[in-house]
């Protein structure tokens, strides 16, 4: 197990000061277990309920999914290791009527996650929400609005937020120590396969389909959809940039100290596997441009593995004193001449291209949002109005792709000024599963 306290002494000053142990103390519940319900437990909830069950005194006390075969798949599994078996429940909604659960923390597809989170929030949970933290960007104002009208404590799952590495190199970034960062480049590279042609035919006996589409108009099931697919259609999905440039974008801003960019363009397409249902880009470039003339690139590769600077991701930020690349394990330093200075690695290693995703990030930034909720840290890795910046950042890409391929950005909000544009900025909803502030 990792000593969390220690890997985040580093960070601290950015963190913040811990509250006095007076005040902790004062806070209702502090000294008790802190329960943990993970919905969607089929990929990325698997590093959810593993990063949790290791933290001190929290419980990973219930698994919930649509799909009745990979609850109890799931369920099984967790109680092999040695964990108390989690009770399993099909609708979250049975869950959010109980008391004994203090976080949620959520991992189902994109369409679902601005919901599920309101909804807890709303039911007095805290929630770990995963990226992206919605499929539009009209939900994040909503979880915005919803958070601060709760008062729950809401932690967005871009976990490089809480790498001691990369805070410790985004201090010296701030400090000036590779002068003006004018660009960063950022990059993410796969090798999917096809999805393949596939069939509207009855859902399977073990899924609840009707609600796994939650807040999405009904439609028929299709044989190719579920249980990652999904990631490829514009009804539920948001495509390879919210799925995994939000994380390197999300550094990259945070590092320059940006925001909103006043343009947004993109160039791509579909390049592999053409015939079958994906209806997305495989390939897409990203320019965000700033109005002091700073610019932060994406290069996403779904379909070629080709590896930059050696990864399979990372961010590169140019500096007029030098540079640096980092990534979930480390950063590199180098002097105008290209010649490396300074190597940092991280202690524990985390996957960065897999679908899973699982990693000491993850019990890192987990263990935060524990740490703020008892009391013992004063801010959130991630809070969600940044989450939502990095998120939109994402969004605006999809959306210049889907209209003109360029947008002009209004900097103070992120919202485009193309009508076309903005008429993407919201999505429609089943009658009666409207997602509200």
């Amino acid at each position: 197990m990792i000593d969390r306290r220690t890997m985040l002494k580093g960070a601290a000053a950015t963190l913040g000061a811990t509250m006095s142990a007076r005040s902790y103390a004062q806070i209702k519940g502090a000294n008790d277990r802190l329960r943990v319900a993970v919905v969607g437990v089929n990929g990325r909830g698997q590093a959810h309920m593993s990063a949790f069950s290791k933290l001190s005194n929290v419980a990973v006390t219930h698994f919930v999914d649509v799909d009745s075969a990979i609850l109890a798949k799931r369920a099984s599994e967790f109680a092999a290791k040695g964990h108390p078996a989690p009770k399993i429940v099909g609708d979250y909604r049975r869950l959010l009527d109980s008391k004994d659960v203090d976080i949620v923390s959520i991992a189902t597809p994109d369409h679902w996650h601005a919901k599920l989170a309101i909804d807890s929030m709303n039911a007095g949970r805290h929630v770990y929400l995963e990226k992206p933290i919605g499929i539009a960007p009209a939900e994040g104002e909503a979880l915005i609005a919803a958070q601060r009208r709760t008062g729950r404590q809401l932690q967005v799952g871009n976990q490089q937020r809480s790498s001691v590495e990369t805070r410790q190199l985004v201090d010296m970034v701030r400090a000036g120590e590779l002068g003006e960062v004018y660009e960063a480049q950022t990059w993410y590279a796969n090798n999917r396969g096809s999805i393949g042609k596939g069939q509207e035919i009855a859902p399977p006996a073990n899924l609840n389909w009707d609600l796994w589409q939650g807040p999405r108009p009904r439609g028929p099931y299709r044989s190719n959809l579920v249980h990652y697919n999904w990631h490829w259609f514009w009804k539920y999905g948001t495509g390879e940039i919210c799925n995994n440039a939000m994380h390197e974008l999300d550094i990259a801003r945070w590092a320059m100290g940006l925001t909103y960019p006043t343009s947004v363009s993109t160039q791509g397409g579909r390049h592999f596997h053409r015939g079958d249902d994906w209806e997305m880009y495989d390939s897409l470039a990203l320019d965000l441009i700033y109005d002091d003339g700073r610019a932060i690139r994406w290069n996403g590769q779904s379909c070629n593995g080709i590896k930059t600077y050696g990864r399979g991701r990372g961010v590169l930020l140019l500096g007029t004193k030098g540079s640096a690349i980092v990534d979930r394990n480390g950063f590199e330093l180098y002097d105008l001449e290209g010649k490396l200075t300074r190597e940092v690695k991280a202690p524990a290693s985390s996957e960065t291209t897999g679908t899973v995703g699982e990693g000491a990030l993850d019990i890192l930034h987990a263990g935060n949002l524990v740490d703020v909720i008892r009391g013992r840290a004063s801010a959130l890795a991630s809070p969600i109005a940044e989450g939502h910046i990095s998120t939109a950042l994402c969004h605006l890409g999809n959306i210049a792709y889907r209209t003109s391929g360029a947008l002009t950005i209004d900097p103070a909000t992120g919202k485009p000024t193309n009508a076309d544009a903005m008429k993407l900025w919201s999505v429609d909803y089943e009658p009666g599963w409207e997602v509200k502030g």
